[in-house]
């Protein structure tokens, strides 16, 4: 069970700077690539969002950056209620949320309620030669309306879980030194994610005005 509910009650006895940290950039598709459980939180999921962005797509991450005892700051998908997040799920057409789970087997799950797009994603991974699953009965289903992933303008998102066997490939290894170096894996998973979007990017009106800056690098 997560030891926090919200993201309020985070922020009562978490440091923003020292054991969190939220950033975001503003792109112009009407695409949003969420990382709501970076850093240490869930290893290497920050760089599989910031890749899948690129510069076109908006990027939401917060990530954990606390020594050790990460998981804390993990809050569910269907609670996760970080305002900036908010604002740009509410935004946005098209959400994907990246999140990692603790499987060793290599293997991606894809969840949510945009069947189109989930389609084209799976179609996309697995031509390039990854093992992709779909289980809207599992933990990894992202079916709740809640789900930050559902809640944009559409209704409907993609969840993706890259399990931790997945994620060891796609760096040189999953410690903060060795996520700086992405593998082939990592690009070419990247490249089949943002392929997948291509026919769905839309160019909105630039409202970063409204939300501020709080870059991410």
């Amino acid at each position: 069970m997560d030891k926090y509910s919200n993201f309020q009650l985070m922020r009562e006895f978490e440091n923003e700077g020292v054991d969190y940290r939220v950033g975001w950039r503003i792109g112009s598709s009407g695409i949003a690539i969420l990382c709501i459980h970076g850093g240490d939180i869930e290893p290497g999921t920050s760089q599989v969002a910031d890749g899948i962005a690129g510069s076109d797509h908006t990027l939401y991450v917060l990530e954990g950056l606390k020594k050790s005892g990460n998981r804390t700051l993990h809050i569910t998908s269907t609670l996760f209620d970080e305002p900036v997040a908010l604002h740009i799920v509410c935004r946005s057409e098209i959400i994907i949320s990246i999140h990692g789970c603790a499987e060793l087997e290599e293997v991606v799950y894809l969840g949510g309620l945009d069947q189109e797009l989930k389609k084209r994603i799976h179609d996309n991974l697995r031509d390039a030669g990854f093992r992709v699953l779909e289980n809207e009965n599992s933990s990894f289903g992202g079916v709740d309306r809640r789900n930050i992933c559902n809640r944009c303008g559409r209704g409907m998102g993609v969840q993706m879980e890259i399990s931790r066997g997945l994620r060891s490939q796609l760096f040189q290894d999953l410690t903060p030194a060795g996520r700086e170096h992405p593998t082939e894996a990592f690009h070419r998973f990247v490249h089949a994610v943002r392929d997948a979007l291509e026919p769905f990017k839309k160019p909105l009106e630039e409202w970063a005005e409204s939300i501020g800056s709080g870059a991410w690098s």
